[in-house]
Parts: structure tokens; C-alpha cells; sequence
């Protein structure tokens, strides 16, 4: 499995040298061309027909990607990432993902994996702790980060979890439209738990890690009774939780920031320890059996 990292680092240096006018054709042709298969799997054209309209640049900031126009935080956000080596993390996190696969005989539905490092708006992925992954189509993965003493130790565990969704849906098909609540509970939980695998519990995302007791009882309640709802909006609004959901213009469900995402974790570590189940075996199991059998449901 080859893996290739584009050098974004390089690019986005030359990108602050160029006038503002000139940076989103930059960013278009030269940071998001080679991930183009990707945007187009997902109805993102490179270019909007129409100024103005939805193509990556703007699926870029909503995706929390820093303005284009913000030299001065992207410049000192660049030399962070340089000061850390930030693609040198993400080589050796992605070649421990290749390992772990060739080992345990899982495959990725690609002939090499193209990954990206990007500069983050702080205020958009606050909830996140400036930091966030997109690898929902096998052979690309992206992160997008403010640098910060939260998330540099974590740069390698968000990569599992992006890592995991490549190997996932190269077994199982993903369709967010039709996906049920239980589904991307178990998606994003095994994802994390591979992460954990990985990397171990204290390097998981806050995600996971940023609720009570009292609160995860009581999300398990609200998603026991939701496993099966289909749709969009329906299913972005148990995943994400109430603040997403009211941005989006969704129903909000009474639940807190990734809510989904954190009993997705708890289901899918209660089954696997509850089965003597690995994490590489886990992840090719339908998501109704994990759901059925982890006794947090029951």
C-alpha cells in the first residue's frame, strides 16, 4: 500500500507569496487537484459554474479550513506545523496503519492513499480542539489544524480514525443519505477504537473523551431510541448534537456536541470486550451485529 503526502506545507508558503485574487485558483488547481477524484465522488466541483457558487473552496470552509485571505494567522500557523514536523508525524502514523493492515490482512479499495495537511480556523473547529479529519472515500485523507498543546500529540490518532473509514468503506458501502443512526454510531466508533488500538486512550479526540458519566447515560438513552432513523438531517443531528444541529438548520435532539460519535466509542469498546473481539475483526462486522451483542442497548 502506497501512501502519498502532499507537500501542503511548501504550497501554502507559496500560497501567502501570492496576491489575494490569486490564492483560490491556487488553492483549486494546485492544494485540491490531486484530491479531485475525492471532491467529485462527493458532488464538489473544483470550480463553481457560476461565481459564487458551491465548489471546494467554499466546501473548504465549511469543512473549517482557515480563509485564504488570513496571511498573518496562516503564516505563523505554517511555521508551527514546520517547527513540529508535521508531515513527517503523518508519514510514520500512516505507514503504522499500513502495518497494521498488511498484518491483520485488511485491504484499502485503492492503489495508494493520497493524504493532506491543512491550516484550521480556530473558531470554526472550536468544538473540535482546532483539529479535525475527513477519510470517508477509500485512497484520500485530510486533516485540517490549528496547531495547540491538545492537538499535536493527537495528529497521529485522528490519522487512525481516518485511516479506519478508508479500510471500512472499502468492505462495506457508504451512503450518508441512507445511513442509519446505528450505522455511523458504529462507523465512528470503530474508527476511534482503532485509534485507540494504535495510539491508546489518552490520545483519543474529544469527541470521545468529553463527557460525563451522567451525560453518556443519557445520550445511550436518546440513541437507543433513534438506532434506526434514516436521513441527512435526522442522523447529523444525533451524531453531532444540538449546536450543529441548530447552525445546520436541523431538528435539534437534546444532545451534546458529538454525542454520536462518543456512544458510537462506548458501543463498539463494550462489544469488543464483552466478545474477546479484536479491532481488525470488529471492522468487518455489520454494524447490526455489534450494535446487537454490545450490551449497551439491551
Amino acid at each position: 500500500m502506497k501512501c502519498t503526502i502532499e507537500n501542503t506545507l511548501l504550497h501554502y508558503e507559496k500560497l501567502y507569496g501570492l496576491e489575494p485574487s490569486k490564492r483560490e485558483d491556487f488553492f483549486r488547481y494546485t492544494m485540491m487537484k490531486p484530491f479531485e477524484t475525492m471532491w467529485n465522488t462527493i458532488n464538489v466541483p473544483l470550480r463553481a459554474k457560476e461565481p459564487g457558487g458551491y465548489d471546494v473552496v467554499m466546501a473548504a470552509k465549511m469543512l473549517g479550513h482557515l480563509e485564504l485571505s488570513e496571511t498573518e494567522t496562516g503564516t505563523r500557523v505554517l511555521h508551527k506545523l514546520k517547527e513540529i514536523d508535521a508531515l513527517s508525524t503523518a508519514q510514520e502514523a500512516l505507514q503504522k496503519c499500513v502495518d497494521f493492515i498488511l498484518e491483520h490482512g485488511l485491504n484499502i479499495n485503492a492503489e495508494e492513499v493520497m493524504f493532506g495537511l491543512y491550516i484550521a480556523d480556530p473558531y470554526k473547529l472550536e468544538l473540535v480542539k482546532g483539529y479535525s479529519g475527513f477519510g470517508g472515500i477509500p485512497g484520500f485523507i485530510q486533516v485540517t489544524i490549528h496547531p495547540n498543546t491538545y492537538n499535536i500529540p493527537r495528529i497521529p490518532a485522528v490519522i487512525a480514525h481516518e485511516f479506519h473509514h478508508n479500510i471500512r468503506f472499502s468492505y462495506f458501502d457508504w451512503d450518508h443519505g441512507d445511513v442509519t443512526v446505528g450505522e455511523y454510531l458504529i462507523i465512528e466508533g470503530l474508527a476511534e477504537s482503532f485509534a485507540r488500538e494504535l495510539y491508546g486512550e489518552e490520545l483519543l479526540g474529544p469527541w470521545v473523551t468529553s463527557f460525563d458519566e451522567e451525560d453518556l447515560e443519557y445520550s445511550t438513552q436518546i440513541l437507543k431510541e433513534a438506532l434506526n432513523v434514516k436521513g441527512f438531517a435526522e442522523v447529523s443531528s444525533y451524531m453531532f448534537g444540538d449546536i450543529y444541529a441548530k447552525e445546520q438548520g436541523y431538528p435539534p435532539v437534546g444532545l451534546s456536541p458529538f454525542a454520536g460519535y462518543a456512544i458510537g466509542y462506548k458501543a463498539v469498546q463494550s462489544f469488543m470486550n464483552l466478545n474477546h473481539v479484536g479491532i481488525a475483526e470488529a471492522t468487518l462486522m455489520q454494524a447490526d451485529d455489534i450494535i446487537g451483542h454490545c450490551g449497551l442497548f439491551d
